[in-house]
C-alpha cells in the first residue's frame, strides 16, 4: 500500500490538472477490486498522457524511470516499476484486457497501454484506410486520363522539367487520387496541394462522362474550411478544362463536424457508417488539426465506394487532442516506401513516357518544391532549416551571418517582462494603425490581416492573453482605441471560440467590430467576411463566445496566411516549444518573419520534435505488409502508362 500511497503522494504534488488523472486512476483501481499499485500508477499515467495528446501509454518509455521524470514538475522520488513485472501485473487485472477483448484498458503486445476507445478509434483508422488503398478504382479511362493529365499538367517548354530529371510530383499526385480509393496529398506551404486537387476533380469530373458527380469539401476549422473555398475558386478559374467541367467543381466547404452532423451532445454523428455520407468524393484539407477520435467518425462515414482524399502538411503542428494522424501515415513512407509512396517506374525511352507503377499501396505523395517561396527567399530557406532541425543554421539565416543576407526574415532577442510592453508599442503599433482609418469593413480587414503577431502559448507572461491586454492598452495611450467600453469598441479584433451553427459562426472565425454607417454613430456590428468576399453584419449582443486577437497563439493560426508575422516566445523553456510549433509560424507568413526569443530558447525548441505515443503507424503498417503479401489483390492497375512527368 505504501508505494500506491507514494504513487498518489506524486499525483497530489503534480499539476492541478492532474486531479481527474488520479480519480481515474482510483476508479480503475476500485473497479478491479484489488490491491495493486501497479494498476493505479498505470491508469493515472494513462489519463494524463492522453490528456497531453498521446493515444496511449508506451510502458517500453516510462517502466523503471523516475517519476520525477516521467511526471514533470513532482518531487516524488519513487520510479516506475520495471517493464516485465509491470506487464504481467497488468495482464493479471481484470480491468486490462488484450487486443479485441472488452475491457476499459487495453495492453498490446508491443506494451501500448489504451483507453478501450482509443484502441479502438485507431483500430478503425487502420482497417477502413489500408482497405480503401488496397480496393482498385473501377473504370478509370486511361485514355481519357492521359489527356486530362496533359492539359492540367502540361510540361515547361523546352523541356527543362524532363532535364532536370525531377518528375512533376502533382501530376504524379493527381493521378494516385484518381487511381485509388484513398490518397494523402501533403507538403508545405505553396507546394500547390490544393491547385492539385482542384485539378484532380476535374479529372474526375471528366471521368464521370456527364454523370453527376458528388463532391463534398471539409476542413477541421470553419477558417480552414473557409480558406480552402478561396483557394478552390481561385483556382479552378485558370484551369485548362472546358467550362462546362469547371462550372462543376464545387467551391463550397463546411467544418468536417458540420459534414457528420457531429453535434454539442454526445451522441452518435448523423453519418456513420450505417448512414453513410451521400458523396463519391470527400477533399479533406488541413488534416494535420485532426484528431484521432475524428478521424475514425470521418473515415466510418465515407461511403466505402467513395473516393476519400486527404491534404495537409505533415510537418505542422499535430492536433490539440489526442493523436497525430497524418504525421503517422506519412510516417510510413520511410519505413514501407515502395508499397505507401507514388513513384515513378524509370524512362521508357522509346515512348518518351514514364509508366508508373500504381502497384503495393501507394497511396501517399509528398509535394517537396514550394512556388511561394523560391531558393532565393529567407521564408523558405528558414522554414526548411527550422524542418530538418538546423536550429543554429536557421538562428544565422536570420541574424544575417550567412553568405546571403535575406530581407525577409530578422531576429532580435526576447525583451525581458518588464520591458515587453514598450517593445510591443514601439513595434506593433506601426502595424495596426492604418486599419483603425480604414473606410469600410473590407478595407479594415485587408489591412489587419496583413500582420499578426503569433506567441507560442495561451497564458503566462508572454502568452496570448496577457500580449492582446498589452497591445490594447498601447494602442489605447496613442489614441488609435477612442472608446472606453472594453467590451466592445471599434476596431476590435475578434475571434469565434465556439460553434453556433444558427449564425453560421465556428471556432477559429475571426471578425471586426466596427461602427455601423446604417446606424446611429455609438451602433456597433461585428463583421465577418464570408466565402464570396462580401461582409455579414452581426449585432455583438448575439455573437457566441469570442475573444481579443491582436495576438493569437501558433495553433489558432493554422489555416491562415498573413503578409508579416511576428513571433514572440517565452523567456523560459517549456515542452509546447517544438520544431513544429516554429515551423508553422514561420510558414503562416508571406512576405516577412520576425523572432523574437532568446537564443538557447530557440535552439532548444528547434531541437524538440512532438513526439505522440501512438500504435497507429505500427497498425498500418502491419496491414500494408499483410495486403502486400497478395498482390493480386492491390495492383491498381498493375501499370499505367502516362505523358512525360
Amino acid at each position: 500500500m505504501s508505494d500506491q500511497n507514494g504513487w498518489m503522494t506524486a499525483f497530489d504534488s503534480w499539476q492541478e490538472g492532474a486531479k481527474i488523472s488520479r480519480h481515474f486512476a482510483r476508479f480503475m483501481h476500485r473497479l478491479a477490486g484489488e490491491n495493486c499499485p501497479e494498476l493505479f500508477l498505470a491508469a493515472g499515467l494513462l489519463s494524463r498522457y492522453t490528456e497531453e495528446g498521446h493515444v496511449c501509454l508506451d510502458l517500453t518509455q516510462v517502466a523503471g524511470k523516475p517519476l520525477a521524470e516521467v511526471l514533470d514538475g513532482t518531487e516524488c522520488r519513487k520510479s516506475c516499476p520495471q517493464l516485465a513485472h509491470w506487464i504481467k501485473v497488468l495482464r493479471e487485472s481484470k480491468v486490462v484486457g488484450y487486443p479485441g477483448e472488452y475491457k476499459p484498458m487495453i495492453l498490446d503486445d508491443a506494451g501500448r497501454l489504451y483507453l478501450y476507445r482509443y484502441w479502438e478509434y485507431e483500430q478503425i483508422v487502420a482497417d477502413n484506410l489500408t482497405q480503401r488503398a488496397s480496393r482498385p478504382c473501377p473504370g478509370v479511362d486511361r485514355a481519357l486520363l492521359e489527356d486530362g493529365l496533359r492539359r492540367l499538367f502540361p510540361e515547361p517548354s523546352g523541356g527543362s522539367e524532363t532535364n532536370t530529371g525531377e518528375p512533376n510530383w502533382q501530376k504524379i499526385a493527381a493521378m494516385t487520387a484518381v487511381c485509388r480509393m484513398f490518397c494523402v496529398i501533403s507538403g508545405g506551404p505553396g507546394a500547390g496541394k490544393t491547385s492539385t486537387v482542384v485539378k484532380v476533380l476535374a479529372l474526375l469530373i471528366e471521368q464521370a462522362k456527364g454523370k453527376p458527380l458528388r463532391i463534398a469539401l471539409a476542413a477541421p476549422t470553419g477558417k480552414a474550411a473557409k480558406r480552402l473555398q478561396e483557394s478552390i475558386r481561385e483556382t479552378k478559374g485558370k484551369l485548362a478544362s472546358p467550362a462546362e467541367i469547371i462550372r462543376l467543381i464545387p467551391d463550397e466547404a463546411s467544418t468536417i463536424h458540420r459534414l457528420l452532423g457531429i453535434g454539442h451532445s454526445f451522441s452518435r454523428p448523423h453519418y456513420h457508417e450505417g448512414n453513410p455520407l451521400p458523396y463519391e468524393v470527400v477533399v479533406v484539407d488541413e488534416a494535420s488539426m485532426i484528431d484521432l477520435p475524428l478521424m475514425a467518425k470521418l473515415v466510418q462515414a465515407v461511403a466505402p465506394a467513395a473516393r476519400l482524399i486527404i491534404l495537409g502538411d505533415k510537418d505542422q503542428l499535430a492536433s490539440v487532442e489526442a493523436g497525430g494522424v497524418l504525421s503517422d501515415i506519412c510516417g510510413l513512407g520511410l519505413k514501407w516506401p515502395s508499397h505507401v509512396v507514388a513513384s515513378d517506374g524509370g524512362t521508357n525511352a522509346g515512348q518518351g513516357e514514364i509508366p508508373l507503377r500504381q502497384e503495393g499501396l501507394s497511396f501517399l505523395a509528398i509535394l517537396g518544391k514550394s512556388y511561394r517561396f523560391g531558393s532565393d527567399s529567407g521564408i523558405g530557406m528558414l522554414s526548411r532549416s527550422v524542418k530538418e532541425g538546423e536550429g543554429k543554421r536557421a538562428l544565422s539565416l536570420m541574424k544575417g551571418l550567412t553568405a546571403n543576407k535575406y530581407q525577409d526574415i530578422a531576429w532580435r532577442p526576447c525583451p525581458p517582462a518588464a520591458a515587453l510592453p514598450k517593445a510591443i508599442a514601439e513595434r506593433v503599433i506601426q502595424e495596426y494603425a492604418d486599419y483603425f482609418t480604414a473606410k469600410d469593413p473590407n478595407e479594415a480587414f485587408q489591412r489587419f490581416n496583413r500582420f499578426r503577431l503569433l506567441c507560442a502559448m495561451r497564458q503566462g507572461t508572454y502568452g496570448a492573453e496577457r500580449v492582446n491586454a498589452l497591445i490594447e492598452d498601447e494602442l489605447r495611450r496613442a489614441g488609435l482605441i477612442k472608446s472606453r467600453n472594453r467590451r466592445h469598441y471599434p476596431g476590435q479584433p475578434i475571434m469565434i471560440s465556439c460553434n453556433d451553427y444558427q449564425l453560421g459562426l465556428f471556432n477559429g472565425d475571426l471578425g471586426l467590430i466596427l461602427s455601423d454607417p446604417t446606424a446611429p454613430d455609438t451602433t456597433l456590428a461585428a463583421y465577418f467576411p464570408t466565402s464570396d468576399g462580401a461582409m455579414r453584419k452581426i449585432p455583438p449582443s448575439l455573437l457566441p463566445g469570442h475573444e481579443t486577437v491582436y495576438a493569437m497563439t501558433v495553433h489558432k493560426s493554422q489555416g491562415s496566411e498573413f503578409d508579416r508575422i511576428l513571433l514572440l516566445l517565452p523567456d523560459t523553456d517549456a515542452k509546447i516549444l517544438t520544431r513544429e510549433l516554429i515551423y508553422t509560424s514561420i510558414t503562416r507568413a508571406r512576405n516577412y518573419v520576425e523572432v523574437w526569443s532568446q537564443e538557447e530558447i530557440f535552439l532548444s525548441a528547434v531541437s524538440r520534435r512532438i513526439e505522440r505515443q501512438s500504435g497507429l503507424q505500427d497498425a498500418l503498417l502491419m496491414r500494408v505488409v499483410e495486403i502486400g503479401r497478395n498482390p493480386y489483390s492491390i495492383r491498381v492497375p498493375s501499370q499505367t502508362i502516362l505523358p512525360k512527368l
